[in-house]
């Protein structure tokens, strides 16, 4: 593991980020109260910030909503800091980037002054540009937060030359690849020392190149592109190597590793009507479980399998503190929302509890906050007020006893802990 987990001290901030975050989506800016709130509230929190291309932003062929939700390695890496504890995501990856991109806007966010389209680079298409060079003094501030930064960077420097490797004497492939590989190094590492001016501390993860297409698409040039992956890794480990200091490590993530020999199914460069080198889904993941070893020394994943037409009813997975549940009492799935028996639920989140049985109704106490939960009732009382839920608890037969089944999500809001669900991993996140 690369970092010991920061301990929990405050709760119920995460609806601060998210009121936070939705201003920057429907303005474009957010106030400098607001911005304080956020990092005073958050200060407990693990935060994450991406940056670098497409790659960071997830991007897929098809892609061309900009409101689409894109799953990429940094949203899976989020899912594996809610394993941990309280997280939150800040993705700036933009489409098209290159590393001089990536100098610019890095030197532009160091300044802490908004930049245009232009100013970052020259020509780019996404979409969103123009908000993401306007957000340069907000992205300071997160920057400046951030526990964890990431980055992914360089396919764009290289590309047209891995395309054109079919039509190029190897001299000449050779010479413009150490060219570019020269500037490559040259910026990304002023833009690491632009990163660290604003943060001194956080950890950093540099992403190496994969070389996107199989041999039986490339034949003899396969050799040639792997070499020249092997030599972008070389340069990364050194950019990385002259950085890292054991109380602000910057480290490489090894991804392109996980690629050679299997590109076919890693990436969409075949049957994509036309050359792509994005990850499909496999490999985004594999660039996930990449940078979360390196973080946590792990990749998880549900017990509880993916949604398929068989299971679609079937309870979620649930952890709670890091803990997948596994209880010979099953949660219940009704209306959407899972409910777990009395017991389950106490031992779970850590809380003291008590049945009564003139009121039907379940006391919980945990950090401060007491919850009462009544059968059949669509209020629960947080510290004596109610609060309105959508299904109310029930009493189940489990063989010959009545089981007291709670409404989980609901219970956890009251009680003040973090509750995040993944739909991809129909798993539903708890902490306190």
């Amino acid at each position: 593991m690369l970092m010991a987990w920061k301990k929990i001290m405050a709760a119920g901030t995460s609806g601060m980020l998210l009121f936070a975050l939705l201003l920057i989506t429907l303005t474009g800016s957010v106030s400098a109260a607001d911005a304080a709130a956020v990092q005073g509230a958050e200060q407990d929190v693990f935060r994450i910030v991406a940056l670098g291309d497409s790659v960071t932003a997830g991007y897929e062929p098809g892609m061309t909503d900009p409101n689409t939700k894109p799953y990429g390695y940094a949203e899976r890496l989020l899912e594996q800091g809610w394993y941990h504890g309280r997280s939150a995501l800040s993705n700036y990856g933009i489409l098209g980037l290159t590393s001089a991109g990536l100098l610019n806007y890095t030197a532009a966010i160091k300044d802490g002054t908004a930049t245009t389209p232009d100013g970052i680079q020259a020509g780019l298409r996404d979409p969103r540009i123009s908000q993401f060079a306007a957000l340069t003094p907000q992205i300071k501030t997160e920057l400046a937060a951030a526990d964890l930064i990431t980055i992914t960077i360089g396919g764009n420097d290289v590309s047209s030359l891995f395309l054109n490797v079919k039509e190029m004497a190897t001299a000449d492939f050779d010479a413009q690849l150490e060219q570019r590989l020269a500037a490559y190094g040259t910026n990304v590492k002023t833009a690491l020392e632009n990163i660290r001016a604003v943060n001194p501390a956080a950890t950093i993860l540099l992403a190496d190149q994969y070389q996107p297409a199989p041999k039986i698409a490339l034949g003899a040039n396969y050799t040639t592109l792997m070499s020249a992956a092997e030599r972008f890794t070389g340069v990364v480990d050194s950019i990385t190597a002259s950085l890292n200091k054991a109380e602000a490590p910057v480290l490489t993530a090894h991804v392109a590793a996980q690629f050679a020999g299997v590109e076919a199914s890693l990436t969409h460069i075949i049957g994509a009507g036309a050359a792509d080198f994005h990850p499909t889904q496999l490999g985004y993941e594999k660039i996930a479980r990449v940078f979360a070893e390196l973080v946590w020394g792990e990749y998880r994943t549900p017990a509880v399998p993916a949604m398929t037409t068989a299971n679609a009813a079937a309870p979620m997975s649930i952890v709670v503190k890091g803990i997948e549940l596994n209880t010979p009492n099953k949660p219940i799935l009704k209306n959407g929302q899972n409910f777990l028996a009395l017991k389950d639920i106490l031992n779970a989140v850590g809380a003291n509890g008590k049945w009564d049985n003139k009121t039907s109704s379940a006391t919980i106490v945990y950090g401060g906050r007491t919850v009462v939960i009544t059968i059949g009732s669509k209020f629960i009382k947080v510290n004596g007020v109610n609060q309105a839920i959508d299904t109310p608890a029930f009493l189940q037969k489990v063989g010959k006893e009545d089981k007291t089944y709670l409404p989980l999500a609901a219970l956890a809001t009251g009680l003040g802990f973090d509750v995040n669900y993944s739909s991809k991993l129909r798993t539903a996140f708890i902490n306190p």
